[in-house]
């Protein structure tokens, strides 16, 4: 491979990027919303059934996409990108799958101790998997938001990342999860 160029990711990957990329930036805007604008009746729980049905299938998604990518590794890194961006890419990817991991549970978590129903696209309720405990499970309500935050800025450092590798450097890091 010559200096400045990238491998493709295959079809597989790709999906579980794009899928990934549609469901996060979909249910972001979700908890945002619901929990910053008082007053929204029904539609706020159409929200939070939206946002807990969203991130379980972030779960799964995310679980299929790690298996996957354990077993096809990523594409090298063109090799005239300095140590410290190869550094900065691989631990934003890496800190992105455990955040997409950690954070539905999380979430799944501090809505079984509040007692809410976790309906999965109104076609079946999830179990609870914690106790009841309303104290609980708003402490951990606390802590999602704050990963919440820290998912936001790792997307935007990912996005932004992408965009100056294909628009500065004029390299192929995004083509190849774009085409392949």
């Amino acid at each position: 491979m010559t200096a400045g160029q990238a491998q493709g990711f295959s079809p597989i990957a790709r999906t579980f990027h794009w899928l990934t990329a549609a469901l996060v930036l979909t249910t972001l805007p979700i908890g945002i919303t619901m929990v910053n604008v008082p007053n929204l009746g029904p539609t706020g729980d159409t929200l939070f059934h939206l946002h807990r049905s969203i991130g379980a299938l972030i779960l799964v998604v995310v679980v299929f996409r790690l298996i996957y990518r354990l077993r096809h590794p990523a594409p090298p890194l063109p090799a005239d990108m300095p140590a410290w961006q190869q550094f900065a890419a691989h631990a934003t990817h890496w800190a992105l799958y455990a955040l997409l991991i950690v954070q539905p549970i999380l979430g799944w978590i501090a809505t079984s101790a509040y007692r809410a129903p976790m309906l999965f696209f109104w076609m079946f309720e999830l179990p609870p998997i914690w106790k009841e405990d309303r104290p609980f499970s708003e402490a951990l309500f606390g802590v999602h938001m704050t990963l919440g935050i820290f998912i936001v800025a790792l997307v935007c450092v990912h996005i932004a990342a992408a965009l100056y590798h294909h628009f500065v450097l004029k390299d192929r890091v995004l083509k190849g999860m774009v085409s392949g």
